[in-house]
């Protein structure tokens, strides 16, 4: 077929380059300008462009994509389908009804839920125990087109969202094929989104903020869900603390001698007991602010921290 495919982040390669070994004719990538990355605000390119010109595709950085000029850039592409991936920008009508069989987006969930920017953190911080991919024909909506197929995997306890975004980026390439050759042969099936839906917006920096009133569970699947980016934190001593890797130690009441939510109770093991609203979490990797990360332990040992020592404690 010949395609357009619009995609910016590491999600959306694998999908770009399943394409091209499938021999789709790719007449155009585009992809997001290039943006100041680094200490030193260099301009970075997007992952999505650095494969493209590994591949000898054209590639586009439009600004914004809803302009009179880029869409008749796609007009003149005259592609058979518009194949878009965690693009970053939303699509217009006139966009939409350029291709004669539809813009086909690669989602990383099972729609309708968590439809929106940052579905595999949200699935992860409210604790599901399945994810997956769904594709399905774009309307004007926010994620809210006819779904075409979809495939779903199972969720540990432990998973961060790195590695089910690793999983789904290629379940999602293989799924995009699976489409694509159910398109051509004329079998695909549209179904309506139907039932219960939630969002799963841009994460911000309240997002990322851990409030120990909440109970163990919640707290972890927080800490794992902001994993590898752009993490949980609390403060010790005044200072910022990322905490990477966590995990529910007890799922009781607060303990009577230590009722203050974020308080230390003491090392175990690798890791730090800390009394929570609901249960104690053992931390077991932290970050320091602007160094390494390394186990909750030493960072602990470190610091010649004390039992009764308070995470997120406001002096």
């Amino acid at each position: 077929m010949r395609l357009v495919f619009m995609g910016t982040p590491d999600y959306s390669v694998p999908s770009l380059r399943a394409l091209v070994r499938e021999g789709h004719d790719i007449v155009g990538v585009f992809t997001q300008p290039d943006r100041p990355a680094g200490r030193g605000k260099n301009l970075k390119p997007s992952s999505v462009k650095v494969a493209a010109q590994e591949l000898g595709l054209s590639v586009f950085q439009p600004l914004k994509i809803k302009t009179p000029e880029e869409i008749q850039l796609l007009k003149d592409l005259a592609p058979d389908s518009i194949i878009v991936v965690a693009y970053g920008q939303i699509l217009s009508k006139d966009i939409l009804q350029i291709p004669l069989k539809g813009c086909i987006n690669v989602h990383a969930s099972l729609l309708p839920a968590y439809r929106g920017a940052a579905p595999i953190h949200w699935a992860l911080m409210k604790g599901e125990t399945l994810t997956g991919v769904t594709t399905m024909l774009m309307d004007e909506g926010l994620d809210t087109g006819d779904m075409l197929l979809k495939r779903e995997i199972e969720v540990s306890e432990e998973a961060t969202t790195g590695e089910i975004h690793d999983q789904l980026a290629t379940l999602g390439a293989e799924l995009l094929i699976e489409t694509l050759q159910e398109l051509e042969l004329g079998r695909l099936i549209q179904r309506p989104q139907t039932g219960e839906t939630n969002y799963a917006p841009l994460l911000k920096r309240e997002h990322e903020r851990l409030d120990w009133s909440r109970s163990a569970v919640d707290l972890h699947h927080q800490i794992r869900g902001l994993n590898p980016w752009p993490g949980a934190y609390t403060t010790f001593r005044g200072e910022n603390l990322k905490i990477w890797r966590s995990a529910p130690f007890l799922t009781v009441e607060k303990s009577s001698e230590l009722t203050t939510p974020g308080q230390i109770i003491q090392l175990s093991g690798d890791g730090l007991l800390v009394q929570t609203g609901e249960g104690i979490l053992r931390i077991l990797e932290v970050q320091p602010a602007g160094k390494r990360s390394m186990p909750a332990k030493s960072f602990f040992m470190g610091r010649h921290g004390e039992a009764g020592e308070q995470f997120g404690k406001i002096d």
